[in-house]
């Protein structure tokens, strides 16, 4: 058995998501061996709101992706995160070197990014990332990789991600009381722009929208770094729920609707078939045509994209992804039009974020949009896997007999 299997593990908007992985030595790829995914009542845009149904959940998802993998134990889990207890906001540090010696070393680099990091914030938040963006050396602008280049002033300009400490807590103990530990929370738009995004794309100026269910992640990336990101607290789901109130039926009859038969932009609207669905009760029948359930589906869609357009233009960054466009991901993407309706509403070009096969060896199946946080913390560890020495893994707490017998006491008492 390998002892360097990895778990990437998304608790998205209200779904978990698990894929497991081992990094290739030859090809210095992961390769995703197994997954799963389940919905979660235990999780509200991103936050926990149930730790016990919680780690129900994520015990589940990550046994099943256990089975699919053939691998009976998970050596690491790296956990993504979204929601709104996420900021984000750009920094600069700078830091002399003094020695004789100019040339700049690895704890140089260390030194600056630390510099920039060294401001106060509130103490209920932790600093979860700090993304260097660019380097200047003697005021000389430019520089992407400053490791033995000579200077005496080397400066850099970062972006930083920060975090709810009660959220970050309430995610460590539901994923403690699942049975594993986490090797490193990790931001899931961080992770997924590493696959979906090309260096050209972050060269040139884009956006990368994670359309969840409740929750949209917006990343802009130009001049090769990301430069803004935020966390918006609506989704998909409003389709959703739009089409149950309207329907009068279950939100996930309402669910198969959208996703069976609606679209988002009228252009794709062929014929006007009648559909059948089960009422609310679970027993009654109803229908409802094509072109009428447009009418609770298309308000929706335009709302939810152009309140992304209205935040790109807050963000002062919107001229700079016209060229690069927008880059669509995310089970909200999902819906037939997405893609149409975003290039109407955006005014840009955009374009379905997939990964490539030969970024990451995996299943056709795996490189779904709804995967794609969980295929960029996979990708996330590989990058560490390969650039620390010394690499922690910290692998399941319990085995999977105790971790069952241990929820059993937990539930009784």
């Amino acid at each position: 058995m390998r002892k360097d299997v990895v778990a990437g593990l998304d608790l998205g908007s209200g779904r978990i998501t698990c894929l497991i992985g081992a990094p290739d030595a030859d090809s210095q790829r992961m390769t995703v061996l197994g997954g799963s995914s389940a919905v979660c009542r235990g999780i509200n845009g991103g936050v926990v709101v149930n730790i016990p149904e919680t780690a129900r959940a994520i015990t589940r998802v990550v046994e099943e992706a256990e089975a699919s993998a053939g691998k009976p134990l998970v050596t690491g889990l790296y956990l993504g995160m979204r929601g709104a207890h996420l900021q984000s906001f750009n920094n600069k540090g700078a830091f002399n070197i003094a020695r004789t010696d100019k040339e700049i070393t690895s704890d140089d680099v260390n030194s600056v990014v630390s510099n920039a990091k060294a401001i106060p914030i509130s103490p209920d938040r932790e600093i979860v990332h700090v993304v260097p963006q660019g380097f200047s050396l003697d005021r000389q602008p430019g520089v992407h990789d400053p490791l033995g280049m000579e200077a005496s002033l080397i400066e850099v300009e970062v972006h930083m991600v920060t975090a709810s400490t009660l959220a970050l807590n309430n995610l460590s103990k539901a994923v403690s009381m699942a049975g594993f530990e986490v090797i490193d929370p990790v931001y899931g738009l961080l992770a997924s722009a590493e696959l979906l995004v090309s260096p050209e794309e972050k060269d040139l100026g884009c956006v990368l929208i994670d359309l969840g269910g409740q929750t949209v992640s917006l990343g802009v990336f130009c001049d090769g770094s990301i430069r803004y990101s935020k966390e918006l607290s609506f989704g998909a789901d409003l389709i959703t729920r739009d089409l149950a109130v309207g329907l009068r039926t279950s939100y996930p009859t309402a669910e198969k609707i959208k996703i069976g038969h609606g679209v988002a932009h009228p252009s794709l609207l062929n014929g006007d078939d009648e559909i059948g669905y089960v009422g609310i009760d679970g027993r009654s029948s109803s229908s409802i045509r094509k072109r009428a359930m447009m009418d609770f589906i298309l308000p929706r869609v335009e709302e939810i994209y152009t309140l992304i357009a209205d935040e790109l233009k807050r963000s002062s960054y919107a001229d700079m992804v016209v060229s690069g466009g927008a880059i669509l991901t995310g089970g909200g993407s999902l819906l037939r039009g997405s893609i149409e309706a975003a290039r109407q509403i955006l005014e840009m070009p955009v374009r379905t974020g997939t990964a490539h096969p030969d970024q990451i060896a995996c299943d056709e199946k795996w490189l779904d949009p709804a995967y794609a946080t969980a295929l960029g913390l996979l990708q996330y560890s590989t990058a560490r896997h390969w650039s620390e020495s010394g690499h922690r893994v910290l692998g399941r707490k319990k085995p999977v007999w105790l971790r069952r017998v241990s929820s059993m006491f937990k539930e009784l008492f």
